[in-house]
This record gives structure tokens, C-alpha cells and sequence, in this order.
């Protein structure tokens, strides 16, 4: 297989996702391969074999008649795949440690922050007010995972490790030492009824769109020392319906969130999420890694596609991830 080049594809708005710095790291680490930013740079698009992408524009990817491999920057390949003009090419996803490290460290902290009644003590500090309550074990707190992919099973196994009794569901059976596991439809139900944290890391599909509504919430355990049900979504926005979020907030279904993503990116400023008292809401940062790791990741992947060997972590369209 020919050397060719790779197109380089982003749109960001954030620190992170900087074209300019992403170009920098893939220039690193494909060495004599040459790396073309698009629109910046001027490159023949026959010469294009690779790119790698973060939400580009649609029809953007069709103008490359030689295109082997797309590689997907993020992880969420929905807004991808969603592109009726794009090259039936293998589609690779990220799936490397550092991302998994960073949302591990993204759910285990918002579990933390309200099982330890963060948000009740920031209200404090800002009061001035001396008043500590009591604080409960965290065996006494039943986590529940949707999705038990690479980033599901590894957030799971953490607050498994930090004594919390954790349970997971997934399109399809799963068998976890030490992990209560839950599938299906049939499964669906049973599991929302033990759980009092609700951690939300699912692809999107047409399965999964909108299913953290009401319904969902009012299963949701409301037993524990918390007095009602958490939500966690770092997952996609499309799988909330944020007006059942709301609502459920305010009639006491849900107890508190925290919300990594959302229905509209960036979250609009007249939303009522930004100022709900028991709303976390962070930037759609829980898992951004760093460009080198990444940029490395792909060039591997080409270098042993070229030398004859297979690629890792396709996605499968017809599951959506």
C-alpha cells in the first residue's frame, strides 16, 4: 500500500480542540507524511488516503476519491455517521488509555462531589454558615452504569474499588466480576430501580436518543441516605431530554445533576441549567485528551495498515458505535 497524505479536519471553538495545535502534534508524530489542515492548507485531493476528523462539515469528507480510513478524533461518532455523503471507508474510533483515564477521573469525581454533599457545602462556604451533616458510608450508595463499553467498565471498576455497591446495563449481556450486570430491555427496568446515581456513558443511536427522560428518573431508587436520585450524563447530548431534566429537578425526582453535555452546543445562555442550585454543568470537557496521545494513536494505526496488518476499533454502522 502507497504512502499518502492525511487531511486534517477540526472544528473546535475550545483550547483543546485548536486546529493549529492539532495540525503541530500530527506533524510530530507522522514524520515525513504530509499533513494538510483543511481549509487552511492546499492539497490535490487525490493524494488525501487518511483523515482525521472532529465534526467537520458535511460533504466535507466526499471530495477525496482515494480516501482508505477515517479516523474520528473524539469519541461520539453519531455526528459523523449521520452525514449522508460520507466515503464507505472504515471509520476508526478513539479507544486509548488516556481518554479512558480522563473520563474515569470525570465520573468518579462527580460521584464523589455528591455523594459528599459538594454542593450543599459550597453553599455554606459561600453563608459563611458552620454546618456540617452526616455523612454516610459509601457502600451505603448504589451507582448504576448505562454503557459498559472500555470507559463504562473502567469507571465502574474505580468506584467498585472506593467501596460503592456498582451495578452497569448494556444493549447486550455482559458478565463483570464484581459488577451486578443488567441488558436489555428487559433489564432496563430492574436496574434504574437499585440505582441511586445514574451514570450515563452511552453511544447515540437510534436506541438511545432520549433515553434519560421522566420515565427513566421515576424508577430510579429513592431509598438512599441521598433522599432522591442523581444524574450523571457525560455521554451525549442527544440521549437527555433536557426539559424532562429540568422539570424533574424541580418536583424533587431527581435530587441533583451533573451535565457534561447537551441538546445544543454550546449550552445556550438563557439556559436554566447554568443557574439551577443543584446543577453541575461542565463544558463537554470530561474526556478531552491531549492531541499527542491521539495524533500518535492514528499514526500507528496507519503505519501497521500499510505494513499489511489490520486496523483496530472500527465502527460498526449498523450499531452506531
Amino acid at each position: 500500500m502507497s504512502k499518502g497524505a492525511l487531511a486534517l479536519l477540526v472544528r473546535g471553538g475550545t483550547e483543546n480542540w485548536s486546529p493549529e495545535r492539532w495540525k503541530s502534534r500530527f506533524l510530530d508524530a507522522c514524520g515525513s507524511r504530509r499533513v494538510a489542515l483543511l481549509p487552511d492548507d492546499t492539497i490535490d485531493p487525490n493524494e488525501v488516503y487518511y483523515a482525521a476528523v472532529w465534526k467537520p462539515a458535511e460533504g466535507a469528507l466526499s471530495a477525496f476519491p482515494n480516501l482508505r480510513v477515517i479516523f474520528n478524533l473524539g469519541a461520539g461518532v453519531d455526528a459523523l455517521i449521520a452525514d449522508p455523503s460520507l466515503p464507505r471507508v472504515p471509520i476508526v474510533r478513539v479507544a486509548i488509555e488516556d481518554l479512558t483515564s480522563r473520563m474515569t477521573e470525570y465520573v468518579v469525581f462527580q460521584v464523589l462531589l455528591h455523594h459528599r454533599q459538594q454542593l450543599y457545602l459550597w453553599t455554606c462556604q459561600r453563608e459563611k454558615k458552620w454546618a456540617p451533616k452526616f455523612q454516610w458510608a459509601a457502600d451505603t450508595i448504589h451507582v448504576g452504569i448505562m454503557g459498559l463499553g472500555v470507559l463504562g467498565l473502567d469507571a465502574a471498576q474505580a468506584l467498585k474499588r472506593l467501596g460503592f455497591r456498582v451495578s452497569g446495563w448494556s444493549a447486550s449481556p455482559k458478565d463483570i466480576a464484581g459488577i451486578d450486570c443488567f441488558s436489555g430491555e428487559n433489564g432496563f427496568e430492574p436496574f434504574l430501580k437499585q440505582t441511586n446515581i445514574l451514570v450515563c456513558l452511552l453511544p447515540l443511536t437510534a436506541h438511545t436518543r432520549h433515553v434519560l427522560n421522566r420515565k427513566a428518573f421515576s424508577m430510579l431508587d429513592r431509598t438512599s441516605p441521598l433522599g432522591a436520585p442523581v444524574l450523571i450524563n457525560a455521554g451525549r447530548g442527544g440521549l437527555q431530554v433536557e426539559a424532562d431534566i429540568q422539570d424533574c429537578l424541580n418536583d424533587g425526582t431527581l435530587g441533583a445533576a451533573t451535565l457534561d453535555v447537551f441538546e445544543t452546543e454550546p449550552l445556550p445562555q438563557e439556559s436554566v441549567l447554568w443557574s439551577h442550585p443543584n446543577v453541575v454543568v461542565t463544558p463537554h470537557n470530561a474526556a478531552d485528551t491531549d492531541p499527542v496521545a491521539i495524533s500518535k494513536y492514528v499514526a500507528l494505526q496507519i503505519e501497521r495498515l500499510e505494513a499489511g496488518g489490520a486496523l483496530e476499533n472500527i465502527v460498526d454502522l449498523g450499531r452506531g458505535y
